[in-house]
């Protein structure tokens, strides 16, 4: 009895501290004492598909769960990504490609930093493509990208990707301009005609690829304008973060809009089966980095033929004597 009277008045004074306490505290010690697994990360939720619209889809997701957490669930996943670029190397017929491009700030260099730390360092390439060089403007827009292209068995990170053909350059395109493209003489030649048909050249090439065995995978980081201004604020502030901070950041923020059009139209028209767009809510970076894991290594599980070869009869049948031969040196 004196038990069961305890437990009520505990529950009764629980109640009382309840009623007192605003809805946001209580939500608050739920989360730090209830919630003990991460939201189940289901894929489809962030892949593009038909025609999506960015102002409707969130830029901030926590996945129930502390940094962290998020920090511990992404060391395992990574680890399992090491492993399977290990396998695909042995199996030396599919290569990986993923295009990362997202809004200054997003987050696109510490995910890499994050998402690939447990590769064999030989197994995984970054490239960042910048400005392009007079020798890349000597060729045309996809040039740069098909020579960077990974080889079969490692994994390529494009770091802004091929799709600034038709996002930086929209937004302005007085740069296309430099392309010295028969027939174009000045801006006003560069009508929606051309951008038709840049999209159709990036999804064959695309297409291309897929059917010669890379694994496309394409990432648009989706930060929010005001978490931007945030992380623009904390580079000015931090002395160590200043080196980050360009003016040139303002002057393409002010065409947040443009640039927000240009990724929800290039998204809609080259979003594939083969080479899929995922809209990753990109304002916590830790939960950013999870999910782009996460759908990595769910999507790559599915490529069952991906083993480990298996060794010649030949070899079967000596590997005694072979370790006999080493031994006795």
């Amino acid at each position: 009895m004196g038990k069961s009277h305890d437990l009520r008045d505990f529950m009764e004074r629980y109640a009382l501290f309840s009623s007192l306490i605003c809805e946001e505290e209580l939500q608050r010690h739920y989360k730090l004492f209830y919630i003990h697994h991460m939201k189940n990360i289901d894929i489809k939720e962030y892949r593009a598909e038909g025609n999506i619209q960015l102002n409707s889809r969130k830029t901030n997701e926590d996945l129930q769960a502390s940094e962290k957490q998020l920090k511990k669930y992404l060391r395992k996943i990574r680890v399992k990504l090491g492993k399977f670029q290990d396998i695909m190397y042995a199996h030396d017929k599919y290569s990986v490609l993923i295009c990362l491009q997202g809004m200054d700030t997003s987050g696109k260099d510490s995910l890499i930093r994050e998402v690939f730390k447990d590769f064999n360092v030989r197994g995984v390439e970054v490239y960042s493509f910048k400005v392009p060089t007079d020798l890349e403007r000597s060729h045309d827009y996809l040039w740069r990208h098909y020579i960077a292209l990974p080889a079969k068995g490692k994994f390529g990170v494009f770091n802004r990707t091929h799709y600034e053909n038709v996002l930086v350059t929209r937004v302005h395109p007085a740069y296309i301009l430099g392309e010295h493209i028969p027939g174009i003489h000045g801006v006003d030649d560069i009508d929606e005609v051309f951008w038709e048909k840049r999209f159709k050249q990036i999804n064959d090439f695309e297409q291309h690829l897929a059917q010669n065995g890379t694994i496309i995978f394409k990432f648009f980081l989706h930060l929010s304008k005001e978490e931007q201004r945030q992380r623009l604020l904390r580079r000015l502030a931090l002395k160590e973060k200043n080196w980050k901070f360009s003016s040139g950041d303002l002057k393409e923020r002010a065409l947040w809009d443009k640039y927000q059009h240009c990724y929800e139209d290039a998204i809609n028209k080259t979003s594939r089966k083969h080479a899929p767009w995922y809209v990753i809510p990109a304002d916590n970076k830790e939960a950013a980095r999870v999910l782009v894991a996460e759908i990595l290594l769910q999507e790559l599980t599915k490529y069952k033929d991906v083993v480990e070869p298996e060794l010649d009869e030949e070899t079967k049948l000596n590997i005694e004597s072979y370790k006999t031969q080493l031994e006795n040196e």
